[in-house]
């Protein structure tokens, strides 16, 4: 039998090392949670998807664009985005140059996800 000092070292210490080990788990979890996700729909004046529709995503850190072809009903999206930068998001339909209004997203807003339905006037 151990001493009383004994087992009450080996129980906190068992509650330090199960602590220890509970902490790389718990920055994984916050590292995926703290990504962003941007989707939405580009839509003409009539509120139909608009196939092929060209969405941007400007990086306000490293000023890089990444695009997406909207699907057949006009839906896109971009996941995997950092939580600590600005972003800017906009549409463009090929046939006719026209482009949607910009969409800002701030480093300081909390959300994780953002919808957007980018409206393109394809009219001539």
């Amino acid at each position: 039998m151990l001493p009383r000092i004994s087992r009450r070292f080996v129980v906190i210490c068992s509650l330090v090392a199960a602590v220890l080990l509970a902490l790389p788990a718990t920055r994984v979890v916050a590292q995926a949670q703290a990504q962003r996700v941007v989707e939405g729909k580009v839509v003409d004046k009539t509120d139909a998807g608009l196939k092929g529709a060209v969405v941007y995503l400007k990086d306000g850190h490293t000023l890089s664009v990444k695009s997406y072809i909207a699907g057949d009903d006009g839906t896109y999206r971009f996941g995997q985005l950092a939580q600590n930068t600005d972003y800017t998001v906009w549409a463009e339909f090929p046939a006719g140059g026209k482009k949607s209004a910009v969409k800002n997203i701030s480093s300081f807003d909390t959300k994780n996800e953002f919808n957007f339905t980018l409206k393109i006037d394809t009219s001539k």
